[in-house]
């Protein structure tokens, strides 16, 4: 039986939340990033809890085996953020990636956010396919708010209409 829970994040889920993403962008995908490349992990609850903002994660016994963060870039519009799932945690068979997505939404939708933007890269073939299956749309990155927190890494961009 599973104990996922989907929950707020936490400062105690510093290193938990850093377990997670630090070896998926650069052991799995090759990305050279560092922790210390990526500041809004050391101050989640000012970059990301704020405004129309979250930060979740995923929790299943007593580990953070999932993440997602959303940034409020003003105007009714949001950045999704820091979406990683541990790999032995992906697919539909644990559904965290589809609950940390949902609950985000949620969130949003109940704080009256009406666009979600995102920036992946080309390599993460598997978030493209889950983005557009959750209605995420590819986007033309000149379509951007001026307000997204773009990544140099970023070559791909989604975005998601909430609401009018």
């Amino acid at each position: 039986m599973s104990t996922l829970r989907i929950r707020r994040f936490v400062p105690a889920d510093a290193q938990g939340v850093m377990g997670v993403i630090l070896p998926i962008q650069r052991e799995e995908f090759g990305i050279p990033i560092t922790a210390e490349d990526q500041p809004d992990l050391h101050s989640i609850p000012s970059f990301y809890q704020s405004g129309v903002g979250d930060f979740l994660v995923a929790e299943e016994g007593g580990h953070v085996v999932g993440t997602v963060g959303l940034k409020d870039i003003g105007a009714g519009q949001a950045a999704l953020r820091k979406m990683f799932v541990a790999p032995a945690w992906r697919g539909r068979e644990h559904g965290v990636a589809q609950a940390l997505l949902q609950n985000m939404l949620g969130h949003a939708r109940g704080r009256a956010v009406r666009d979600i933007f995102l920036g992946t890269t080309d390599a993460f073939a598997a978030a493209h396919r889950f983005y557009e299956k959750n209605g995420f749309r590819r986007i033309d990155p000149r379509s951007l708010p001026g307000s997204f927190p773009r990544m140099a890494v970023d070559t791909r961009f989604y975005g998601l209409r909430l609401g009018s």
